[in-house]
């Protein structure tokens, strides 16, 4: 399998179109070191979590820098109502913004609002360190921002599946992600985390085929490498893998298993 590397000014939807499929490293714990580590490994690009990781702003500036350096674009995962955040991180630099718990068409349109330059939204011109990064003129950047820049909603909830068709059909929102770890817990009604739910993966073909309809990508967050290889044959364009924790931990586990079976040998 293979992913496209694009530069680190631009994740357009259009370049999720190519039908490989992209592969995103997910980064909790956005030290300098860890996002290149993680951009060098072969992904195609990185997220910055600032919901369940620990992304402030001044991390996620330094993380986009460290990203641009190994070549790859940063998206950043927002914080609940982190609509404010989102225009900062397109200001430093930021590829795309994720906005989690999105269930209906008024807060995708928000969303958009806040992340897209007129007439699409409502974004605040201040670019500074993401028109260098373009390459573009000042009024260049103007012109491509909104297509260069990914919006994806992610959709968690039993609310967001019924309103899937309405939400993908938001002008200038580009996509939606998957959390099937919430959504696990939304559909059984709070009684398992867990990806592989029956009702999860039930929903998944029509969330692909949906996406499909609207010509728009579908992204998804795999919990393993067997997930992510599962949603690439569902279909799903952009995978995310991870976390980066998750890397470190299996890492760690995996040495320490092959000393004890190094050291047993006679």
């Amino acid at each position: 399998m293979t992913s496209t590397a694009v530069g680190p000014g631009a994740l357009g939807a259009a370049s999720l179109a190519n039908g490989a499929p992209h592969l995103n490293g997910w980064v909790q714990a956005p030290s300098t070191l860890v996002v290149e580590t993680i951009a060098r490994a072969g992904f195609a690009s990185v997220t910055l979590d600032a919901q369940h990781g620990f992304a402030t702003f001044d991390r996620i500036v330094e993380g986009i820098a460290a990203a641009a350096l190994a070549a790859r674009p940063a998206l950043v995962r927002l914080p609940l109502d982190g609509f404010a955040l989102a225009a900062q991180a397109l200001d430093a630099g930021a590829a795309g913004v994720i906005a989690p718990m999105i269930d209906d068409v008024a807060m995708a349109r928000a969303f958009v609002a806040a992340v897209k330059f007129p007439p699409t939204g409502r974004r605040s011109w201040g670019p500074n360190r993401g028109l260098s990064f373009s390459g573009l003129s000042r009024d260049g950047y103007l012109a491509e921002a909104n297509r260069r820049t990914l919006a994806l909603a992610m959709i968690e909830t039993a609310e967001a599946l019924a309103a899937l068709d309405d939400i993908l059909a938001v002008e200038g929102l580009d996509g939606v992600l998957i959390g099937p770890n919430d959504l696990s817990v939304a559909l059984s009604g709070g009684a398992a985390v867990d990806p592989d739910h029956p009702a999860v993966t039930d929903a998944l073909d029509a969330i692909v085929a949906a996406a499909q309809r609207a010509k728009k990508p579908a992204a998804i967050f795999a919990n393993t490498p067997a997930f992510a290889a599962d949603y690439v044959r569902r279909g799903f364009p952009f995978v995310c893998l991870g976390p980066d924790l998750a890397f470190l931990q299996q890492g760690a586990a995996r040495a320490l298993a092959e000393v004890g079976e190094a050291s047993a040998r006679p």
